[in-house]
């Protein structure tokens, strides 16, 4: 681990990284109006769900459709069964994390009965933030 005063890290570092991500956020945010503003003109343009291509000042905008289809889980799982179709569908154990914490609260399990059963995951942030605000 390095010293505080080895550290390769500068106060201009930390003052950059603070104000790109502040202009990141603003720049997102302008970005997102913009193709709100996009989506409508095509919209009106050529309908909801329809792909439009426009040029304007030697530029394309175009807008594209993708389409994605999944089945209705709980129609699909009744139309299946009334076919007779079982094997058509999946049946997936998992542990419901609720009701294993709500036992473990209560009692009934005893938490040493799921030691090595916990995954742990992490995952690092980094934020920076002005000491006085700005």
């Amino acid at each position: 681990m390095l010293k505080n005063n080895d550290s390769l890290i500068t106060g201009e570092m930390l003052v950059r990284y603070y104000e790109l991500n502040k202009q990141k956020k603003e720049v997102e945010l302008e970005m997102n109006q913009l193709k709100d503003v996009f989506q409508t003109y095509f919209n009106h343009l050529v309908g909801s769900n329809h792909k439009g291509e426009i040029t304007i000042s030697g530029y394309k905008l175009q807008r594209q459709i993708r389409k994605t289809e999944k089945y209705n889980e709980e129609e699909t799982i009744k139309r299946l069964e009334e076919l007779q179709m079982n094997d058509l569908i999946q049946v997936v154990k998992k542990p419901d994390d609720g009701k294993i914490k709500a036992a473990l609260n209560l009692g009934l399990i005893n938490a040493n009965s799921l030691e090595g059963c916990i995954v742990t995951n992490y995952s690092p942030a980094i934020v920076v933030k002005p000491l006085t605000p700005r």
